[in-house]
């Protein structure tokens, strides 16, 4: 076939014209959401009618079952929650399992970062840092309570010591997992960067890392927060006051059912509380800024 030849086809081809000026279909770029779909992507909106359906059955049960010693209502268990939340004794007895979870946290973290640091600078930390966590980390914390009465006492301090146990591993082990998991880009970049040491860590390790530093402080703060209650259901009273392990405690001598529910609502509270305020905030202000999380 000729140049010339190959030309005239080209020209001679008929063209393809579409004419949509008269066309009456035209597909939505984006659908309009309804008023379900848009309430249905609130998340708070969906849990809350989650704990609302717990609560119905847990009504329901109640009230079929008819034993108030053995399970009483929700309605029974929100009256005593009220009342003693109007006389004060349940926000008493909070802020002091809050106090003692306080400072147990803290050093909790203090010497996960302590250990942490330590084993990312050498092998021998690292050594360390994953020997004493397979050794210490599967033992409850629970069980070193008659040892910590030993040691220091009729006190806080005894409490204090097995919450920084329950807390510190979770917490190196996430940190340490985070920090392993840094690219080698990163850090030839902060490097560059004339970083080294505690700047490397600060300024590229830590947000880097970040995602398994926050799920290291979930666990560490659930570890914390479940054998502090233990802990006061064990241990009792503490410096002349009790917590709300105590609180449960009390009221289940008493055969107050339903105060002992109330104890466990509110211990269930300041976890949903903890978890859905503090925690979901920093994640947002963090890990979803940075584009970490969808």
């Amino acid at each position: 076939m000729t140049h010339s030849t190959a030309n005239s086809i080209l020209v001679e081809r008929p063209e393809i014209i579409r004419d949509v000026s008269n066309s009456t279909v035209i597909a939505d770029v984006q659908k309009p959401l309804g008023a379900w779909e848009r309430l249905y992507r609130v998340p708070l909106l969906r849990k809350g009618l989650i704990l609302l359906a717990l609560a119905l059955i847990w009504e329901i049960y109640g009230r079929w079952l008819d034993n108030p010693l053995l399970f009483p209502p929700f309605s029974a268990m929100l009256q005593a929650f009220t009342a003693d939340l109007g006389n004060g004794i349940i926000p008493a007895r909070t802020l002091v399992s809050l106090q003692t979870l306080v400072i147990g946290y803290a050093m909790g973290i203090l010497l996960a970062a302590l250990l942490t640091t330590v084993a990312i600078g050498s092998q021998i930390g690292t050594d360390l840092l994953e020997t004493m966590t397979s050794m210490l980390n599967p033992l409850p914390a629970i069980a070193l309570l008659p040892l910590a009465l030993i040691w220091f006492g009729l006190g806080s301090g005894s409490v204090i010591f097995v919450l920084v146990h329950s807390v510190l591993w979770a917490i190196a082990l996430n940190t340490h997992a985070g920090f392993r998991s840094v690219s080698n880009t990163l850090r030839m970049v902060g490097r560059n960067y004339g970083l080294s040491g505690l700047g490397l860590v600060r300024h590229i390790l830590i947000p880097a890392a970040f995602p398994s530093i926050l799920t290291g402080l979930k666990v560490g703060w659930a570890f914390a927060w479940r054998t502090l209650i233990a802990a006061e259901l064990v241990f009792g009273v503490s410096s002349g006051s009790g917590g709300l392990g105590w609180y449960i405690f009390e009221n289940r001598n008493q055969l107050e059912t339903a105060n002992v529910f109330a104890g466990l609502f509110t211990v269930i509270l300041i976890g949903l509380i903890v978890e859905n305020g503090v925690f979901a905030t920093i994640e947002r202000r963090t890990i979803r800024r940075w584009g970490m999380q969808h």
